[in-house]
């Protein structure tokens, strides 16, 4: 049996699965990562994680046939170079290459959505299609997409920023520079935005029920206030199921997916999300939904995705 490794680094943690040829996970460890560390460090610290886990499982370093890593930032894939990281100021480092050289055994690098995106679609919500999209609704949008089985990258893979299309022109002002992002609208950040915005405006919304304040506003508290009948918490809901399903229908009239795996912490709440923005891209979408059909899911791996993805991605590398 042969085997790969998946590496989710974070700007915290970074955790490492092992998987068998046949996509079992069979081990996992985690070390803590520091902005303030050199690249050769966190490169030293993820080669050690893999060791570690080599060790744990009793296989040899010659079992391993490739490790995968999914991390933030702009990645060229090809090289295996992070060419930008922003929270930790990396520029084109070579972190495929410095991991390698520890380990003697093939590192890819990708970037982290990616990874996400791609183990989604092999081995959890998405493995019954060979076309999928994934948007994860956290601290900002993100997403990857696989094609035909195969993760879509674009040219020097600058591709699938997803979070980052815009369905409002003139909109609000997103990071990356431009207005009216997906983003900066779908996002839970945008979520809780717009809940403390409507609950200054609104003293006696249950909403101040559900967060004691306003730093107390959680991704939650919208729809938990609407769940008991709150109207100005239904208004934000339902603004928030517009703008996701807009960036949806938008995703889907243009690479038309099988499915639309829905993940991070807003998917969290399951179908008083996914029922209401089927609705909404059914009726926004091109081609009918009985000729082309469109499922629209929630991940299932949670935070394991990354380690899945990183390990299929260095196996299709191979």
């Amino acid at each position: 049996m042969k085997y790969f490794i998946g590496i989710d680094l974070g700007g915290m943690s970074a955790k490492a699965g092992l998987l068998d040829e046949t996509g079992v996970m069979r081990a996992m460890r985690r070390c803590e990562t520091r902005e303030s560390d050199a690249p050769e460090k966190t490169a030293w610290d993820l080669s050690g994680l893999a060791l570690e886990i080599i060790a744990e499982y009793g296989i040899s370093v010659s079992d391993v046939l490739g490790v995968g890593i999914g991390s933030p930032g702009i990645i060229d894939s090809r090289r295996g170079v992070v060419v930008n990281w922003s929270n930790f100021g990396w520029k084109d480092v070579p972190l495929a290459e410095l991991v390698s050289s520890h380990l003697g055994i093939p590192v890819y690098v990708t970037n982290d959505a990616n990874a996400a995106a791609l183990g989604e679609a092999r081995f959890g919500s998405g493995k019954s299609y060979a076309d999928s999209v994934m948007i994860t609704l956290g601290t900002g949008v993100g997403g990857g997409i696989v094609m035909d089985g195969k993760l879509v990258e674009g040219y020097r893979s600058a591709g699938g920023e997803l979070g980052h299309t815009v369905i409002r022109m003139g909109g609000i002002k997103c990071t990356c520079g431009r207005r009216g992002c997906l983003e900066r609208y779908a996002s839970a950040s945008a979520l809780k935005r717009d809940t403390r915005d409507a609950m200054e405006r609104n003293r006696d919304s249950l909403m101040w029920e559900e967060a004691k304040s306003l730093d107390d506003v959680s991704g939650k508290t919208a729809f938990i206030a609407a769940r008991r009948g709150d109207k100005v918490a239904k208004r934000i809901v339902d603004n928030y199921i517009k703008a996701l399903g807009e960036g949806i229908a938008n995703i889907v009239n243009l690479l038309r997916p099988q499915v639309v795996i829905l993940g991070g912490g807003v998917s969290n709440e399951g179908d008083a999300l996914i029922r209401p923005v089927k609705r909404f891209v059914y009726k926004n979408i091109l081609a009918s939904n009985e000729y082309a059909p469109l499922e629209i899911v929630r991940a299932t791996l949670g935070n394991d995705a990354g380690m899945y993805g990183a390990a299929a991605y260095a196996m299709d590398r191979r």
